[in-house]
């Protein structure tokens, strides 16, 4: 009989909430934005989402070399972080400085255990933003003989005017999942690459242009299907948008390991897909050395304040709330 569990414990000075199935296992640390630290496929024992090569550092540890002011970045390890109520550069919100990719991740989440029997494990987790008058909360739940993790979250807007927010999903997979021969598939129209490059000396892809997906142009002259996900070898670092989704999901499969991670979520809200692709080829610290592809649903490509002023962020009025779920899958097979 399959049965899950709810565990506590500590991993380098960080509380940790592990959530169990006999197919997978869901690390979350409350303290450090509550982020989903690492998913594992119990059966083959394969992590899934991205590990820095540098590693987790404990609380309190001095920023990593080169994440100059971006408090994200000062003990950033790979796995997935909740971006609220903002994405990209630091901005400015009705006065109040925002981060780079927001605040959440950087803050302590309250967590309750609402479920920890042989049918569900389900676990609730809650912050309140410093800068904004919202409210975040994310319920993460498996189900026994289920391969998949369920997200449910509500955004409240505790204040007696409306607010706005962008969000975004900053999930990133690494090896030993990823691997060159792996392939992205996403349910897209449109390419959207970076106006600036991040690392010239390594980016592959022509700066500034929107394109038919999957092919995405080369600087070199050509174009790339961005289905295909190289190795290593390709010693390139870029970062681009993806959007015109017909339906809310992508899958990255693996087909020497027989092995599909899928996410799910609802494209009305996050319209747009951030794909970071280091594939060998990030120089600049704290990222050097990183094999790793983002695949990131945000409601939009600009930060708050750009958004606000394009008329593109979400606004929630008084009193109000947005609530939305997504659905992450490891699937044997294609």
């Amino acid at each position: 009989m399959a049965s899950c569990r709810v565990t506590t414990g500590d991993i380098v000075g960080w509380s940790s909430v592990v959530l169990e199935n006999d197919d997978l296992q869901v690390t979350v640390l409350p303290d450090k934005g509550a982020e989903i630290h690492q998913i594992v496929a119990v059966r083959s024992g394969t992590g899934i989402l991205f590990q820095g090569p540098w590693g987790l550092r404990p609380p309190g540890a001095d920023p990593l070399p080169g994440s100059g002011d971006d408090a994200f970045m000062w003990n950033y390890a790979g796995g997935w972080q909740e971006l609220f109520p903002s994405v990209n550069e630091p901005c400015a919100y009705r006065g109040a400085p925002i981060p780079f990719h927001g605040e959440v991740a950087c803050l302590p989440w309250e967590h309750e255990v609402l479920a920890a029997s042989s049918a569900e494990a389900r676990v609730r987790f809650r912050t309140r933003s410093r800068l904004t008058p919202f409210v975040l909360e994310r319920t993460l739940s498996l189900r026994a003989g289920e391969t998949s993790l369920l997200i449910e979250e509500t955004v409240v807007n505790e204040s007696l005017h409306g607010a706005h927010f962008v969000w975004g999903h900053h999930c990133v997979v690494g090896p030993p999942f990823l691997e060159a021969g792996c392939r992205l598939d996403i349910p897209a129209r449109t390419i959207v690459t970076s106006p600036e490059l991040w690392e010239p000396e390594t980016a592959r892809l022509e700066p500034g242009r929107r394109e038919p997906w999957p092919r995405a142009p080369l600087r070199a002259g050509g174009t790339v299907d961005l289905r295909d996900i190289p190795g290593t070898e390709t010693g390139s670092h870029d970062d681009l948008y993806v959007t015109d989704l017909d339906d809310g999901w992508l899958a990255v499969s693996n087909p020497r390991l027989d092995l599909t991670f899928r996410l799910e979520w609802d494209h009305r809200l996050f319209g747009w897909i951030v794909l970071w692709q280091p594939y060998g080829g990030a120089i600049a610290e704290p990222l050097a050395g990183s094999y790793a592809l983002g695949i990131e649903p945000w409601t939009s490509m600009f930060c708050l304040e750009r958004a606000v002023a394009e008329g593109v962020a979400i606004e929630v009025p008084a009193g109000g709330s947005a609530t939305t779920s997504l659905r992450a899958r490891v699937l044997h097979g294609a």
